[in-house]
């Protein structure tokens, strides 16, 4: 198997860092103005304090919108792949027009929208910013979250080789 340095080639860099399967989520904040965003760079950080974190690009108009000190995170299951597409369009329209015909709850603890029949459902009291090259990191306390579904009839949504998937069923062996 050949190895390379290769980090300088961005479109290598982003092929091998695709080869880490991700669960997706929508990221969404509140307020006056409520956005959403499609992300995968989410994860658990800490369980005493409870923390989870996200990346986003500076570029991100969620970037900016964070600083309103809450946001949500919905993981989604592999019905809800329309939701991740519709989150992750750059031409959609911005404002509570993005959640038109979107099933949302008002989280309990800071009212953002969270995403009904998510899988898993979070929400985070900005605690920690860090810049990490064109991204920053966002690390949230959890202050509320639930998992509404049933966990044995869960499957995730995943994202992997820059496209969506979904866990192959468990096979069982038949012997004779």
């Amino acid at each position: 198997m050949s190895r390379t340095n290769g980090v300088g080639d961005v479109k290598l860099l982003r092929r091998t860092f695709a080869a880490f399967p991700t669960g997706v989520t929508v990221v969404t904040v509140g307020g006056d103005s409520p956005h959403a965003m499609t992300a995968n760079s989410f994860t658990s950080l800490s369980l005493d304090p409870p923390l989870a974190l996200i990346c986003v690009g500076h570029q991100a108009v969620m970037h900016g919108r964070l600083a309103a000190g809450h946001f949500g995170v919905s993981v989604l299951g592999v019905g809800q792949e329309a939701l991740a597409r519709r989150f992750a369009d750059l031409s959609r329209p911005l404002g509570a027009a993005q959640f038109d015909g979107v099933d949302c709850d008002p989280g309990p603890a800071t009212g953002v929208p969270l995403i009904s029949g998510a899988l898993a459902r979070f929400e985070c009291r900005l605690w920690r910013t860090y810049e990490g090259g064109d991204h920053s990191i966002f690390i949230g306390e959890v202050l509320s979250m639930d998992r509404p579904s049933r966990p044995e009839e869960d499957e995730a949504l995943l994202f992997y080789e820059g496209r969506f998937r979904r866990l192959e069923p468990e096979r069982s062996e038949v012997t004779a």
